[in-house]
């Protein structure tokens, strides 16, 4: 009990601490926020977010996107959060080596886009996999019984092929989802609706490129990012850089979520902001 309580006391210590010592800052705050891989889940990147966005002492966000994209809502969720928080607060995005579709997304509405010369972005479309089984199970003499009680409700069935109709309702939704991405980069950008739909082909773009296109504001590496939010924040001297740290155990392997993000990338129908190379 003794060791119990001397430890739990420590923890109280411990805690006051890092309460004072962030409490008797000097510095001004520059948070920052990284989106790395694919765009899954957008849950802990959208609370981390709205957390420095309330926090009076964080004088800017800067958010690190190293991305290819992913899927359609996460990446719609993250863009809000985003534009709530451009709505408040510096937030200055930093591309690293891919930002390229969903991750362009996230982006579009921050107060100010870098990228790295060599970024590879844009890729400004929607794409949907459905992989076709028909063949194979056909080889190995495997029949599926469907029942169901809508014509529809098999649609983008992987054990048989695609009719003209399908194919037309399912090209329906992505020419919508696609308008809301050319939407929401319109808006965020600035740009003429009718300019992005220009470049919304699915191209990527390498980040000169795009400076040229106005789709990111300048060049420049992680630092210079920092150092241009720091500025439009009004932040004088070196700033205190701002991070929320992860913990993980060898527990951590064995999460669903893994296993999750592991049928993620496998072939399937889902919509999907992302960049195919």
């Amino acid at each position: 009990i003794f060791i119990l309580l001397f430890f739990c006391f420590l923890l109280f210590i411990r805690g006051l601490m890092t309460l004072f010592q962030r409490d008797l800052s000097l510095k001004d705050k520059v948070a920052f926020v990284k989106v790395e891989g694919p765009i899954i889940k957008s849950q802990k990147i959208v609370d981390e977010i709205n957390d420095y966005v309330k926090d009076k002492t964080i004088k800017a966000i800067v958010m690190r996107v190293d991305s290819p994209g992913g899927g359609v809502v996460a990446a719609q969720e993250i863009y809000e959060a985003v534009k709530n928080a451009a709505s408040k607060k510096t937030i200055v995005v930093s591309m690293g080596a891919v930002a390229a579709s969903g991750g362009y997304y996230i982006s579009a509405p921050a107060t100010r886009i870098i990228a790295n010369p060599g970024t590879l972005t844009g890729s400004i479309g929607v794409i949907m996999e459905i992989p076709n089984l028909k063949g194979l199970m056909d080889k190995i003499g495997i029949k599926t019984e469907v029942i169901k009680s809508g014509r529809h409700k098999d649609l983008a069935s992987v054990f048989r092929g695609i009719g003209d109709e399908e194919r037309k309702i399912l090209q329906g939704v992505m020419d919508d989802v696609h308008d809301q991405f050319i939407k929401a980069v319109s808006e965020g950008r600035r740009i003429p609706f009718e300019e992005v739909k220009k470049l919304s082909d699915g191209r990527v773009f390498s980040g000169r490129q795009a400076l040229n296109l106005n789709l990111v504001d300048e060049l420049g590496d992680l630092k210079h990012a920092i150092n241009v939010a720091s500025k439009l924040a009004g932040i004088k001297g070196e700033p205190e850089i701002i991070t929320k740290k992860e913990r993980y155990t060898i527990f951590d392997i064995f999460n669903k979520d893994l296993f999750e993000e592991i049928i993620k990338i496998l072939p399937n129908s889902e919509l999907k902001y992302i960049y195919l190379p």
